[in-house]
């Protein structure tokens, strides 16, 4: 019984936690309630997903929640109405809603790719190639956000055939919804869960973060592996800043600050090692939901918002130190 509460810890963590709060308010078991934080976590399980990648491999990504506001930005401003007044370009024409999609992707596929060649291919540590990525990306996006006529002004006024994909549901009868986001991030999950499960990048992934040397000798093109595994992550983080800008209806290039902590801490709570080689896809979402449910529901039941930073401080210091303890026990 102690080892399989060991192995779903992470689930009955989450478990206890809905117990707790839905003691105190029975009306947080409400459908609705489940759907305003699936919702809500969307976008986060997205880019943790991102950052799941880049942990397993035995790296980490600090450029993750700047990418999020550069791909919302770009994203956002090519997808106003004409009807807009302060529109960013008064005179692009109205565009399928595909193309702007697909360059804020490829422009989080990009910087990833610049954070995987800094790091394979010039050697240095992942947390300061991505660190530098992330204050460049930032001035990028801020340089380009205040471009005239827009100078610096939030981006709003999208078009609806853009923001459903945020805020639109469909109606499955008796009153009852699934929001397209969450459907989009299910769908995302289960890509990644193949990817880490059935292919040969995520055989490698899992190999270069166990041990790196001995994946080298083994034959594996490390620095082509990293490069692709920074790369795809960048393209989910771009993903979650074009769906947090149709979710909310517009941007600014400060969207998605701290985004990249609250996704690493949702990775190391869900099961991901800190030293790389270990993680999946179904802990990664149990972690985001861990943190979603903490957010949610103590503010449903009234709890000061500082209180919610205290416990969660204490969630990941206690994941970690759970990570340390069973990675020397392994040793």
């Amino acid at each position: 019984m102690r080892d399989y509460a060991s192995r779903r810890a992470i689930f009955l963590v989450l478990i206890l936690l809905v117990i707790v709060i839905a003691f105190m308010d029975p009306n947080f078991l409400a459908y609705s309630t489940l759907r305003d934080i699936l919702q809500q976590n969307s976008t986060r399980a997205i880019i943790a997903l991102g950052a799941g990648f880049v942990l397993i491999a035995g790296g980490t990504d600090l450029s993750a929640g700047r990418v999020v506001g550069l791909t919302a930005v770009i994203s956002a401003s090519m997808l106003q109405t004409d009807k807009y007044a302060a529109k960013f370009f008064p005179n692009l024409d109205e565009l399928w809603v595909g193309i702007p999609v697909a360059i804020g992707i490829l422009a989080g596929v990009l910087v990833g790719m610049v954070n995987g060649v800094i790091i394979a291919k010039f050697k240095v540590p992942p947390f300061i190639a991505t660190l530098g990525t992330m204050v460049a990306v930032y001035g990028m996006n801020s340089l380009y956000f205040d471009m005239e006529p827009n100078q610096s002004q939030p981006i709003a006024g999208l078009r609806e055939d853009f923001t459903k994909w945020g805020t639109g549901s469909i109606n499955l009868g008796g009153g009852y919804t699934i929001p397209y986001i969450v459907l989009i991030a299910i769908a995302v999950a289960a890509i990644c869960w193949i990817v880490f499960n059935k292919t040969r990048l995520g055989k490698n992934m899992y190999a270069i973060g166990g041990n790196v040397q001995a994946a080298h000798v083994s034959g594996i093109n490390v620095a082509r592996n990293l490069i692709m595994i920074y790369a795809i992550a960048g393209g989910l983080y771009g993903l979650g800043g074009i769906l947090e800008a149709a979710r909310t209806g517009g941007a600014t290039n400060n969207y998605g600050n701290m985004y990249e902590l609250d996704a690493i801490a949702a990775c190391v709570v869900g099961g991901v090692s800190t030293a790389g080689g270990i993680g999946t896809v179904p802990g990664i979402m149990a972690g985001v939901l861990i943190f979603g449910v903490i957010n949610y529901g103590l503010t449903f039941i009234g709890i000061s918002p500082y209180w919610q930073l205290i416990i969660k401080g204490l969630i990941i210091v206690a994941a970690v130190a759970f990570d340390i303890r069973r990675y020397v026990a392994k040793s």
